[in-house]
């Protein structure tokens, strides 16, 4: 019996029920549904070395809901699933994936889009190569410098050189039609590119379109307007790593130059309530209080018309 999740809006009306308990079963279906794998950035929650509290339960507890951000979109119709985002979680999140696809026979999917090299979005490439699966050419798609990244430097080089993946370049802004209701169009965006560029992207379905940019710089540095690309799509899932300045006062900001999630709030306020529904916050850093169902900054999101991405959440294109 496979599941899927309701809207998560609707769950925190009822913060005493879990997730798990809202879920239905899954018609037959023959269109395009994209679902959230994970939500958190590279580095994981817990977080690798932090005494703070927002991990410290969780190194002795866990939390399932926990996983580094990336998305499985499956065509029913073609017998597809695409993995966008090869995550140190990978293991458990192509099994996810397959629990969504009712036709799929094993764990690996159809093919893998990367947005860039860093280490929660490309790591768990590392599972495919001899010392774990052992694949046989898995298409993974990716960009100039990050098929190059790939091919030349170990142990991804041997990867390639052995055909557990397979590469298949992609360019800026041109389409890869997966299938007659599929497709994926690549973007580049401003972000630290130290061995590869920074792609977001477009999932077009059959009916619905979703923009996914995990990882971004500030908005304006972009030379699109991101207001104006969120009003061509149905869904916009995007940059959230910290919720303000304040949650990283330890470090020097320029670093680490994302978006603030109540910067971005400012950004789309004029925005009517509908396309302030089309937003969902993702990529979250471990301390980023959005991560709590039960945090005041999650209330104050979602009572301004935005959405929080959660695990487990499914769309419908």
């Amino acid at each position: 019996m496979r599941f899927r999740c309701l809207n998560i809006a609707f769950l925190f009306l009822l913060p005493h029920l879990s997730i798990a308990q809202h879920s239905f079963v899954a018609n037959d279906k023959e269109g395009v549904e994209v679902f959230v794998l994970g939500t958190v950035q590279d580095g994981g929650s817990p977080h690798i070395g932090c005494e703070k509290e927002c991990c410290a339960q969780l190194f002795e507890k866990g939390d399932h809901s926990r996983k580094v951000v990336s998305l499985g979109v499956v065509d029913f119709k073609n017998n597809q699933t695409i993995l966008i985002e090869a995550t140190p979680d990978l293991p458990a999140q192509i099994r996810a994936l397959r629990e969504m696809a009712p036709f799929r026979q094993n764990d690996y999917p159809d093919g893998i889009f990367l947005t860039h090299a860093h280490i929660g979005h490309y790591g768990g490439l590392m599972y495919l190569g001899k010392e774990a699966a052992n694949t046989k050419n898995i298409p993974v798609y990716s960009m100039p410098r990050m098929h190059r990244f790939l091919t030349e430097n170990g142990p991804w080089g041997q990867l390639v050189a052995t055909k557990n993946i397979r590469l298949v370049p992609i360019e800026n802004e041109r389409s890869v039609q997966i299938s007659e209701q599929l497709a994926i169009v690549p973007f580049v965006v401003p972000h630290r590119d130290e061995y590869s560029e920074t792609v977001g992207y477009k999932v077009i379905g059959p009916n619905k379109t979703l923009l996914f940019i995990p990882d971004i710089d500030k908005w304006e540095k972009w030379e699109k307007n991101i207001r104006e690309e969120i009003k061509t799509v149905d869904y916009a899932f995007v940059d959230a790593t910290f919720f303000d300045a304040e949650e990283i006062n330890y470090r020097d900001i320029s670093e680490i130059p994302h978006p603030f999630v109540i910067e971005s709030m400012e950004t789309f306020k004029d925005f009517s309530r509908s396309e302030r529904n089309k937003v969902y916050f993702i990529h979250f850093n471990h301390t980023n209080p959005l991560l709590s169902p039960d945090a005041p900054q999650t209330k104050k999101v979602l009572q301004a018309g935005f959405q929080i991405a959660r695990k487990g959440m499914a769309i419908k294109l």
